[in-house]
């Protein structure tokens, strides 16, 4: 038998140590994410009831200053730098939450002006919603499909015997 070459196992040592290392950072990273939101939604709310209490030199702006610190703060964390060596995946931007959400409010303005009821503005928002499923089922029918790709090798291989170490031998 040959020992293997020791510059192809110190590449896959290296490989293996840069990706614990990136495990353990994005770990961090989340956490330091989560704190920050945690603490920035009472914040947030603090400063909004302030601003209605008491104008400022504009409305909201002591509200809008903590988005621009959270935005900041998001940035310096940088969590989602361990795959910046990696194509990131394309965002469509019909199906960002903001974009959604706007969707949802042209909906409900719509409605309000034509002097909609409670039922017909519900009507129309179920028509909407049930509408932007539908734009979007063929990857989720495409991820749904992956899983159970997964899941049937992966029980398939749980359920293979063992090799019998006596044979190789």
């Amino acid at each position: 038998m040959s020992s293997p070459n020791p510059l192809t196992v110190e590449s896959g040592s290296n490989e293996r140590w840069k990706f614990l290392r990136d495990v353990l950072v994005f770990q961090f990273k989340m956490l330091l994410d989560n704190i920050r939101d945690f603490a920035l939604m009472p914040v947030s709310l603090v400063a909004a009831l302030i601003d209605l209490i008491f104008k400022g030199q504009r409305h909201g702006s002591l509200f809008y200053q903590r988005p621009r610190c959270g935005a900041h703060s998001e940035e310096v964390i940088n969590v989602y730098s361990a795959i910046e060596a990696h194509e990131r995946p394309g965002v469509n931007p019909n199906y960002t939450v903001d974009a959604v959400i706007a969707r949802l409010e042209g909906v409900l303005v719509r409605e309000c002006e034509k002097g909609g009821t409670a039922a017909s503005i519900k009507a129309a928002m179920d028509r909407a919603i049930d509408h932007s499923q539908l734009e979007t089922s063929g990857p989720r029918d495409r991820a749904r499909e992956a899983v159970v790709r997964v899941t049937k090798k992966f029980r398939s291989n749980l359920d293979s015997p063992p090799p019998d170490r006596d044979s190789e031998s």
